[in-house]
């Protein structure tokens, strides 16, 4: 069964005072019908962006960015297509976890390059879980020519103890409130020992163990048995195209990643190697929740669109 695009003129929608057209597509795979929205330049690049969604979200994304990002860069000439992969939002199909998802990927640039004259290449955007599963899907996708990473996700148990930490526990511990609170006798004591003397356990486990990243294509028979860092590290470690590594200051998954970069030799020579822009955003939350945040990740994404 080919894709096609949903409609006709009366569902073809220029927005008002805009430069640009959005289309709803649908599009199938794996035996469902996923749903997407393509925001369409008048005068169209060869470059376009995929926003892959993190989940659980839709194609509207938190605080509405995949909608105001794709609306962005779609008035400023560059055409961008969101979509609901299988099981989220208005798509058909079992929900997939982030690291099953290069199907749905795969099946929305065919749909993207069907819909848009003239494109010849494609950059995926995710944010959190979707920048990871855009990472084990580029190196596959000769199509795809670029990564924008959000605050990629390369949750471990001791990874997460290591960031909570680093950087909560020890701003707690200069936090006046918290000893306002020992102090007059609220504070459960007891408990947050016992939560504290188990994240140092889960932390020093890793101590334990060397960094086995330069090893990973031997120690593990497939890529799906590797665990989360390693696999993406594996991932990017194959793509050849350009990255975009945007962080946020105020956020723990990004916290957790830098660390990783900061404690793995191998990652910090990958990252040294690749074509990479990094930016890092103070003060912004995980899903950019203001609107100045958000505006500076779309024109950070369109600057890097346009500089190769």
């Amino acid at each position: 069964m080919s894709g096609f695009i949903i409609g006709h003129e009366r569902r073809f929608r220029r927005r008002a005072n805009m430069n640009f057209e959005e289309r709803a597509l649908a599009f199938p795979c794996q035996g469902a019908w996923l749903y997407g929205i393509l925001s369409m330049p008048a005068e169209t690049a060869s470059r376009g962006v995929l926003i892959v969604v993190g989940g659980p979200q839709y194609r509207a994304g938190s605080h509405r960015q995949f909608t105001l990002l794709a609306r962005q860069l779609a008035s400023e000439g560059i055409p961008a297509m969101r979509f609901d992969y299988r099981g989220m939002g208005d798509s058909q199909g079992a929900i997939q976890n982030f690291e099953d998802i290069g199907d749905d990927i795969s099946a929305a640039i065919d749909q993207f390059m069907a819909a848009v004259p003239g494109l010849k290449e494609v950059a995926i955007w995710g944010l959190c879980d979707a920048a990871s599963a855009a990472a084990f899907y580029a190196h596959r996708d000769e199509r795809v020519c670029g990564l924008a990473l959000l605050n990629p996700w390369v949750r471990t148990g001791e990874g997460a103890a290591r960031a909570y930490l680093k950087h909560y526990y020890l701003k707690r511990v200069f936090d006046p409130g918290l000893w306002q609170k020992i102090a007059r006798g609220r504070f459960a004591c007891k408990a947050a020992g016992h939560s504290l003397l188990a994240m140092l356990r889960t932390a020093l486990q890793s101590r334990q163990r060397p960094d086995t990243t330069d090893q990973a294509p031997a120690v593990h028979a497939s890529s799906s048995a590797m665990p989360l860092p390693e696999k993406m590290y594996e991932g990017l470690n194959r793509f050849n195209g350009r990255i975009l590594l945007v962080l946020s200051g105020d956020d723990m998954t990004a916290q957790e990643f830098s660390d990783l970069i900061a404690t793995s030799r191998q990652w910090r020579k990958l990252l040294r190697d690749r074509k990479i822009r990094r930016h890092r955003l103070a003060g912004a939350n995980h899903t950019f929740s203001q609107q100045e945040w958000r505006e500076q990740v779309a024109t950070w994404t369109r600057d890097w669109l346009r500089s190769w």
